[in-house]
Order: C-alpha cells, then structure tokens, then sequence
C-alpha cells in the first residue's frame, strides 16, 4: 500500500445541496482504490459543516479522510479548486462537483493509466449523464486526447470531474485553474487546452464518474456576454486556434451566436463572417445571419440549444 499515490480529491461547494454533497463524498471515500485518499471539501461563501469530516469513519477499509475549509481566494469554482489544490498535497489530485459522483473504480483505472504513463501528467474518462429520465454515455475514442483534438473540438468526453493531475503539472506547467477567463466560463476546457499543450492527455475509455442534471441548466445558460468574452479570452490566449480553421471557426460562431443572442447585431455578423470564411461547415454562422434577418427568434435558438444541452 505504501507504494501506492496518494491521491486528494478536492469537492467545491456553496453549502446549498448538503445531501448531494453527502453523496459526492461517499463516492469518493468508498473507492476500491487501495492507497490513501484525502477529500477536501471547500466551501464558496459559505461555513464548512464540520460534521462532514465524519464520513470517513469505517467508510472503507483503505486510508481515508474528510477534511473541510472555506475558499480563501475568492468567488467561483476556479478559485475553490484551487485554494483546495494548494491546502493539500498529495501526489495525484482529482476534482468533483457537489453534485456528481465517482463511480466504483474510477480512481483505480485512472492511477493504472497515470502509472503506466510515467511522462502523463494528466488523465480522464468518460461519463455518463443523468437526466432523471434518461442517461447518456460520452466516451472518447482515443487512448489519449492531443492538443490538436482540443483545438479542433471542445472534447466534452472530458469533464472536470474526471480529472486526475499530478501535483508538479499543477504548480508546475499546467498551472492551477484560470481565475481570469470571464465569468469562469470554460474554466475546464482552458485547463486542458494548457495541460495538452506540455503532453497528450491519457483517457481510460471507462465510465468513471456521473454527471447528475435533474431538469436543471447550466449556470452559464443566457449569460450571452459572459459566454462571447470568455470564448474571446480562449482565442486571445490561444493564437494556435487560428492554425486550426475548424477549431476557430466554431468558438467564433459561438461568440457570433452569444452576442446575436445578447442583441449585439452588429458585433454578431462580425464574428459570423469570420466563422463563415474559416469554415463554410460550421452551422453557427448561419443561424446568427438567420437571426439578423429574423428568420429565426431567439426562443427558437434557445430551445434549440437546450435540446442539444449546449450553451452556445
């Protein structure tokens, strides 16, 4: 066991889904993952419930502790993460929303595949989302996940809560989460944007955590400027996007999109003229000029992209 990572688990949470919170922390203590495992709770704006550290009493029979704190960088899930990456320091760090869980075996193969790859420094899986009524399953289709796949697409087979980083990427080449990008808007796709730029990213092709959304829509849904500036922010700081046409093309379309929506018409067909002379294929462009031309309202859009469980 001795020989095993140590691994901490970092849980951001405002404190308003306290039996969700129970459930995410149980499916982290209860991993058949035999070396030692630490789960740090942070709290955003809120008081830490103390009694939470209980739930790794007689949990499992491996090396197991809770432990909680309030944020002390500031607002967001950016901010919690980190300040719960820097208060630990175990040699793998994983991430967790307070809504979601790990399923059995998660870690497990993750470590497997980190160990085996002694120059990853990162590793994910797939999901499967719960929709109360239904589930769905999202898995990559390659061993690993190259920067130039980033490039061309978001990736969404690699959420936050599959991530498993060693620390020295986190405070060494990786970095820690972006506590700039506007609004915290794709603050998990910059984090691997950053971490596939030092090494490809190893993806167990397993079912490791669930995605558990209940009726409810993302946070960003209908912040449009929010949305438009941070997908600005990724092409500013990532100027491999302009040697990626396909890749451009589709977070211009959703900026054009995003300010359409927002009623920046102008500032729309701008950015769909863009999408539209980097890749004629990308959909986007289209709907922005539809748009404008009011071929289409934005309820149409809107519950198109819900639909789809997009944001943009």
């Amino acid at each position: 066991m001795s020989d095993m990572p140590s691994v901490d688990a970092i849980v951001s949470t405002r404190g308003d889904r306290a039996e969700l919170l129970t459930e995410a922390v149980d499916s982290i203590v209860r991993q058949d993952y035999p070396g030692p495992v630490t789960v740090m709770v942070v709290y955003d704006r809120a008081e830490p419930d103390a009694a939470l550290a209980e739930r790794a009493r007689d949990a499992s029979p491996h090396p197991r502790e809770v432990r909680v704190m309030r944020g002390d960088r500031g607002p967001g899930s950016s901010a919690s993460r980190n300040a719960g990456i820097l208060a630990t320091s175990s040699e793998l760090v994983g991430f967790c929303d307070d809504d979601d869980v790990w399923l059995p075996g998660k870690l497990s193969s993750q470590v497997a595949a980190l160990t085996g790859n002694p120059r990853a420094l990162f590793a994910s899986c797939g999901a499967e989302t719960d929709y109360g009524d239904r589930t769905s399953t999202c898995l990559w289709h390659k061993p690993q996940i190259a920067h130039a796949d980033l490039l061309e697409s978001r990736v969404k087979q690699a959420c936050t809560d599959s991530f498993l980083v060693r620390r020295e990427g986190l405070l060494g080449p990786i970095g820690l989460f972006s506590e700039d990008i506007p609004g915290g808007f794709a603050e998990d796709y910059d984090m691997l944007l950053r971490a596939a730029r030092h090494a490809p990213i190893v993806y167990v092709p397993e079912v490791g955590v669930r995605v558990r959304v209940h009726g409810r829509r993302s946070h960003f849904n209908g912040r449009w400027a929010t949305i438009a500036t941070a997908n600005e922010w990724l092409l500013a700081t990532y100027p491999e996007f302009f040697t990626e046409r396909r890749g451009f093309a589709r977070l211009a379309g959703q900026i054009g999109l995003a300010w359409s929506m927002y009623g920046e018409r102008r500032n729309a067909l701008r950015w769909a003229r863009r999408s539209f002379l980097a890749s004629p294929l990308e959909v986007r462009s289209y709907v922005v000029t539809a748009l404008a031309l009011g071929a289409v309202s934005r309820s149409w859009v809107q519950r198109h992209l819900d639909a789809a469980g997009a944001t943009s």
